[in-house]
């Protein structure tokens, strides 16, 4: 199955057939179905009887095999902690599973690649995400690109695609996924969930799959608070606000919702995002039914400290996920805020 969004890169991917590339990266923000993508260009290449669009016959051996999460060609490396069992985790380790793919997993693929494929046919490797390499791990990784085992396919997926080797990328056929078109990715939502909420899709930045996941936990209620409490600044105090931030992320409410510090400073970053592009004569994009805020809120902010205020919040989403004090960043990241658009002076 591939998403509706993705049908012209499929199509154009199936024309290459021909001369298939050992290596693929298939690029483009999260939230949009790349994982999906690559699951069923590996179900094309394991098949015995593709259908005419190239999609995976659903009942030959190799379809079965790979449905049952059985096929011996098809390997994947994710993260440690992603995996689903954790007890399969290829770390020896008894410390937590590591966020990165790690080295050891790349040597252990090298080894399944010696021996020969399932019925001398194609074997496939997803590498998702591959950003999640370190630098050891890349570097194994780049040796098997330059001299590929016979009948492999490498898939790369990224949503940051410069963040790996350039080496490893011109070693792959890069293949871009753009932003889905927003009537198609409403009409998705409509049709898997039941519902489309737009303010959620542009929160998302348009990524179908991601808003289908917020909708689910519950994103809508968080959204509410977050622009309800973010609009209180300059009415209260900010270190106040950050005292109720740091409860908030405690709450059942947010756990069960899967809103953490990482997704509350993303969602800071964003709003800022739409702030700056005010002050620029720009419109929002993130939060667009907040333009008339933004509008009010520009009046009285600096330019300068606001484009200071956001590139602060890129460092600060660059660390959120190493071992921090969640109240001092939060405090932070809001006394920023405040400074930025509570500014004497207006627009510089």
């Amino acid at each position: 199955m591939i998403h509706a969004w993705h049908r012209d890169v499929w199509a154009r991917l199936m024309a290459t057939s021909a001369r298939r590339a050992h290596a693929i990266l298939l690029a483009g923000l999260p939230g949009q179905g790349k994982r999906v993508f690559a699951e069923a260009y590996a179900a094309h290449l394991l098949c015995a009887s593709p259908a005419a669009d190239g999609l995976a016959c659903g009942s030959c051996s190799g379809c079965r095999l790979r449905l049952s999460g059985n096929h011996p060609d098809l390997r994947r490396l994710v993260p440690e902690a992603e995996q689903a069992d954790a007890a399969e985790s290829t770390s020896s380790s008894k410390s937590k599973p590591s966020q990165q793919i790690v080295i050891d997993q790349v040597r252990q693929l090298r080894e399944q690649l010696t021996v020969t494929g399932h019925q001398s046919g194609e074997r496939v490797v997803i590498i998702d995400p591959a950003e999640a390499m370190n630098g050891n791990t890349a570097n194994a990784l780049l040796k098997l690109l330059e001299e590929p085992p016979e009948h492999t396919v490498f898939v790369l997926v990224s949503s940051a695609p410069r963040r790996l080797l350039p080496t490893i990328r011109s070693r792959c056929q890069q293949w871009d996924f753009a932003r889905p078109d927003a009537d198609a990715a409403l009409g998705w939502l409509n049709e898997t969930t039941g519902a489309a909420d737009a303010s959620l899709l542009a929160l998302t930045g348009g990524m179908p799959l991601a808003t289908a996941q917020l909708a689910a936990t519950d994103g809508a209620a968080m959204r509410k608070r977050f622009v309800d409490d973010i609009g209180r600044i300059g009415r209260k105090d900010p270190l106040m606000l950050a005292g109720d931030w740091e409860a908030w992320l405690r709450s059942k409410e947010a756990v069960a919702a899967e809103f953490d510090l990482s997704r509350l400073v993303d969602w800071m970053l964003r709003w800022t995002w739409d702030l700056c592009a005010t002050l620029l004569g720009g419109q929002a994009r993130y939060f667009p039914d907040c333009q008339a805020q933004f509008d009010r809120c520009s009046a009285g902010a600096d330019r300068a400290v606001m484009l200071d205020c956001y590139n602060a919040l890129v460092q600060i989403r660059r660390v959120v996920k190493h071992p921090l004090n969640p109240r001092l960043l939060i405090e932070d990241m809001l006394l920023r805020y405040a400074r930025a658009v509570s500014r004497p002076g207006g627009r510089s």
